[in-house]
């Protein structure tokens, strides 16, 4: 495992820098269930935690995984969990939980082939949309897809500020290349990187709701043994988390639930493009199969042909205005997924009516190659 040394270059696999990204965060509870292709972020958290005053805890399962990181939030400590596919869909129930009791925690899935047991060993980013809609009821999520080693530290303490900020669960899509890719970085220097930390009540404990509904819609939070009282529960509730079945209460709880991410988009939003200005096409890609779209664009440009590449960091909330934006003078747009076809729907959903939507998707648990998505630019430009 690479040391937690600044301004030391070190090789390291993805697992390994989303690990060294939550200890830079001020994650200090790790509770999680050994699963591949994730299970090196558990070792790190188990070895090193301890060195900084936390905690690791190896659960029965993914769903007492879940249930622990919220406790530990709840109790006041940043906390997170690692998984892959089979563990994300077991701890839906408990994510969910923590959506509506509004308890910061991050979840990183470094997605593999599924379903069911599927494809331990191999890639997918099969689990876009689950990321966006795997727990019932409304609610926003809020999910980011690193493309490097680099964004697996990046993105983990990225995951971390958004949690604390928004009082609510921030999922890291990773997935098996990238979690066990090996690339050099160099860990930032402490305050190099923002780290955000949630607000606290500066009220006396009589004044004090725990879900209160603020200016920014993100209520202060007192921790379990702080001296305020209050109640935790996943029924929806009042101010001050007793269930309610009053109407109003419960438009304004699900509402706030809403717009405390949509009225604050542009804080979430991570996208980056190359050559979109003039592009006849865009290539739209994300996580690792992005990697391999960019060297794609850049053969495209060799031949001449005005190719261009959206990448979303943000998947969830998707940055619909953004992309819409960019396709406003491309005629085609070109979704490339390791899956069947996920992010593709949301891109026909926004795609202005003179721009042809095309897809490449690849789940055999092989990645892309630069080639064959440069083949299917010549295809469809």
């Amino acid at each position: 495992m690479p040391n937690s040394n600044t301004s030391v270059r070190q090789l390291m696999q993805g697992n390994e820098a989303s690990a060294l990204g939550a200890l830079y965060a001020g994650c200090r509870f790790f509770g999680g269930y050994p699963i591949t292709p994730s299970t090196e972020i558990a070792e790190g958290m188990a070895r090193m935690l301890p060195r900084y005053g936390g905690h690791f805890i190896q659960m029965e399962d993914e769903i007492g995984s879940m249930a622990s990181i919220i406790g530990a939030s709840c109790a006041g400590v940043k906390s997170m969990t690692a998984t892959s596919g089979p563990g994300f869909s077991l701890m839906q129930e408990n994510l969910g939980y923590a959506y509506m009791a509004e308890v910061p925690c991050v979840v990183v899935n470094v997605q593999r082939g599924g379903p069911s047991t599927g494809l331990p060993t191999k890639i997918a980013q099969s689990d876009t949309m689950q990321a966006r809609w795997g727990t019932h009821g409304d609610y926003q999520a809020i999910a980011l897809a690193p493309a490097s080693v680099r964004e697996c530290f990046e993105q983990t303490v990225k995951a971390f500020n958004f949690a604390e900020r928004f009082r609510t669960p921030v999922i890291v899509l990773s997935d098996e290349v990238l979690g066990h890719m090996r690339e050099m970085i160099t860990i930032p220097e402490e305050g190099e990187i923002e780290v955000i930390n949630r607000e606290k009540p500066d009220v006396p404990s009589e004044w004090y709701h725990h879900f209160e509904i603020t200016p920014t819609l993100v209520s202060p939070m007192a921790a379990m043994g702080d001296g305020y009282r209050f109640h935790v529960t996943g029924l929806t509730h009042d101010q001050e988390g007793f269930p309610t079945a009053k109407p109003m209460e419960i438009e304004q709880k699900l509402d706030k639930l809403k717009n405390k991410i949509t009225r604050f988009y542009d804080e979430l939003i991570q996208l980056e493009t190359e050559f979109v200005e003039d592009a006849g096409i865009c290539v739209l890609a994300y996580g690792t199969a992005a990697r391999a779209a960019r060297q794609a664009v850049h053969l495209a440009r060799e031949k001449r042909i005005k190719a261009g590449l959206i990448r979303p960091i943000t998947l969830w909330p998707f940055p619909e205005e953004q992309v819409t934006e960019l396709l406003a003078h491309a005629r085609k747009v070109l979704v490339v997924e390791l899956n069947m076809g996920q992010l593709v729907h949301e891109i026909e959903r926004i795609a202005p009516r003179h721009c042809k939507v095309a897809s490449l998707n690849r789940y055999d648990g092989e990645v892309l190659n630069p080639v064959e998505i440069f083949k299917r630019i010549l295809e469809v430009k």
